[in-house]
């Protein structure tokens, strides 16, 4: 067998499933029913292309998963039976006024219908795909307007389709409203494109969507079957916020109850109520997964505190004038008494981990030792929607710990630790050397213990990551936890790794969170912040700079920002001017963002006009030439 395919599983991993199988409710198929509940319509084409023609989704890559299939060696069982209840594709009607895009992506895009015209909820992950389902849409239920586009949180796959659905001229001209709760732009830059390029480069562990479709590659994501790569990812600032719980909006005849909810699910977040509808959206509160506390592309700790509050709140504001509830992702849940009880039911699923997190953290245990001991009652683990397919018992448990106690465990050994490359050339050096290491692993591998082989090779990869032998198998160890693995977001990460250690890691060009148009949505000062970020500061370290730039923003007009370089820091602030700036910038806001996002360079700028100077032009020359770019590329499973 060629090294890099992949392997069948082995008769550890299939006794592993098999005795997993035996742990889980099959008698309780309500999910099947309910997912499938109210389809009207497919996507005519599968495939959704961008402005090239390249594929960006192919729906039809999950065909294998069928609803009576099986589920074959080198898929957990439970994992299986969740994508099954997943794979429904197409336009749904929720009921009446009430239909929701589901599996075009990660997200499920809603669409409630007005008077005139329709309010979108979250508008899917990409301007392709949302531009899709709003045709699929039209298709079955006429071309009426938008009149208003919600985003229910600050996470990407939540607005990246907003101009598929809205044009600036339509948010300008009053046609339609953009509503968001407080502090959405603020968090969605924070998270999306601060850190974007790392967590973007993470997310393809966490999502794989580099991974070939099919029982031995990526099988499902969790929240839908999966994701594509390669769409455009835009966004349109809100031009409503809300900022309290039982605020109301009337839209297009259509009312609204809004429950704020941050720091649950996202840091800017809520829940909507249509009281007409005996409807409620729950964002992404209330989903059939145990949801991430943290999540393994990167993100801030949630508050599991908040969270199970925010639902307990849910229940008492909501609970008896609902008929169903369905969130932005997987599929609704009908009738008001089951809705109560999986609202309560994942409420209690939060502060349970929460609780009991702290309990053993307060009898000593470190965060791997309590993610080891922690388990869920049977009144909550025998609930499918309280299983681990996107957060894990074992990663939320640790995120608990790290919100409480942070990142360090009081074992001083994990104070300073040596950097990998450097740490496992010791331990390659103490074990005998990599052939001994590599042979003993070996030995490990045949026993099935795969949690020990990927750890201890990780030191023979990372003193010498052209050790062919040491990276296969690893990879092989990594292979077979992936098909072990109930939470699709762990077999994705195991699989990724599996795929890079056998095929190096592959230039596919970018598929970042930032681009031009988020960008240009962001305040100045976001973009001056992340310019601050960019800046490479050990350079910078010993020059000074004092740029005066006055930004052309249409939102607010003219406001000039002093600009500080200093001790490899960019400060600066608003509304003021420097007593001797060395510069004097000029531009509008959109030319900053491009600026700052690398479309346009410095020199095409001055050249055009569209930056005017007056002072000296070599400090900003000079600030320019110190932004750093971030190569998305960067190796994970080797240095």
């Amino acid at each position: 067998m060629d090294a890099t395919t992949p392997k069948p599983a082995t008769e550890a991993t299939r006794a592993a499933n098999a005795a997993a199988a035996e742990r889980l409710p099959w008698r309780d198929r309500r999910d099947f029913d309910d997912a499938r509940r109210g389809f009207i319509a497919p996507l005519a084409d599968p495939v959704v292309r961008g402005p090239g023609g390249a594929p960006v989704i192919d729906l039809t890559a999950w065909d294998f998963v069928g609803e009576s299939a099986e589920a074959p060696d080198t898929v957990h069982p439970s994992l299986w039976r969740h994508a099954q209840v997943n794979g429904g594709r197409g336009l749904f009607e929720v009921t009446a006024g009430i239909y929701q895009l589901r599996g075009l992506d990660l997200s499920n895009m809603t669409i409630v219908e007005g008077d005139e015209g329709i309010i979108v909820i979250d508008p899917l992950v990409g301007n392709e795909t949302a531009a899709a389902g709003l045709a699929l849409y039209r298709e079955h239920r006429g071309d009426r307007p938008v009149t208003a586009l919600i985003y229910t949180h600050s996470h990407a796959d939540h607005y990246g389709g907003a101009r598929a659905v809205l044009s600036d001229d339509d948010v300008a001209s009053g046609r339609a409203v953009v509503i968001a709760p407080d502090g959405f732009l603020a968090e969605a830059v924070a998270e999306n494109v601060y850190a974007g390029t790392a967590m973007t480069r993470r997310a393809l562990y966490m999502y794989g969507p580099l991974l070939p479709k099919g029982p031995t590659g990526q099988v499902d994501a969790g929240l839908s079957s999966g994701a594509g790569a390669g769409f455009s990812s835009s966004l349109i600032a809100p031009t409503d916020v809300i900022t309290t719980t039982g605020e109301t909006r009337t839209v297009d005849g259509v009312r609204m109850v809004f429950q704020m909810a941050p720091g649950t699910e996202a840091p800017s977040e809520f829940l909507i109520h249509f009281p007409d509808h005996r409807a409620l959206c729950a964002a992404e509160d209330a989903t059939h997964v145990m949801h991430n506390l943290i999540t393994l592309r990167g993100a801030q700790v949630r508050d599991a505190v908040t969270w199970w509050k925010t639902l307990d709140a849910t229940i008492h504001l909501f609970g008896a004038g609902t008929d169903v509830v369905f969130a932005q992702h997987n599929w609704p849940r009908w009738g008001t008494d089951a809705i109560v009880e999986f609202l309560a039911n994942q409420r209690d699923l939060y502060k349970y981990i929460h609780d009991q997190s702290l309990r053993l953290a307060n009898l000593g245990r470190t965060p791997i030792e309590l993610a080891e001991e922690l388990e869920l009652p049977p009144g909550l683990d025998q609930q499918w929607y309280n299983r681990g397919y996107y957060g894990s018992l074992n990663h939320n448990s640790k995120a608990v710990y790290q919100r409480y106690l942070g990142w360090y465990d009081s074992h001083p050994a994990h104070l300073h630790p040596l950097p990998p490359t450097e740490a496992g050339a010791r331990y390659v050096e103490f074990m005998g050397g990599a052939d001994a290491v590599v042979a003993k692993a070996a030995e490990s591998f045949e026993r099935g213990d795969y949690r020990w082989v990927a750890e201890v090779l990780t030191h023979v990869v990372f003193s010498d990551p052209a050790n062919t032998a040491a990276r296969e198998l690893q990879a092989d160890a990594f292979e077979q936890l992936g098909y072990q693995a109930e939470n699709p977001t762990w077999r994705n990460e195991y699989l990724m790794a599996a795929l890079e250690l056998r095929n190096g890691v592959r230039d596919l060009g970018t598929l970042q969170l930032v681009t031009l148009d988020v960008l240009n949505a962001m305040t100045p000062e976001m973009i001056f912040d992340y310019m601050g970020i960019k800046l490479d500061g050990p350079r910078a370290g010993e020059l000074r700079a004092s740029i005066d730039w006055v930004v052309e923003d249409g939102a607010s007009g003219a406001v000039g920002y002093a600009l500080q370089l200093r001790n490899g820091c960019l400060i600066y602030t608003a509304g003021m001017t420097s007593e001797h700036p060395d510069v004097t910038v000029t531009s509008a806001k959109g030319v900053l963002a491009g600026l700052v996002f690398g479309s346009i360079t410095l020199a095409e700028a001055l050249a055009d006009g569209s930056v005017g100077t007056s002072g000296d032009g070599a400090a900003l020359s000079t600030l320019f030439g110190l932004l750093t770019d971030f190569p998305l590329w960067f190796g994970i499973v080797e240095p």
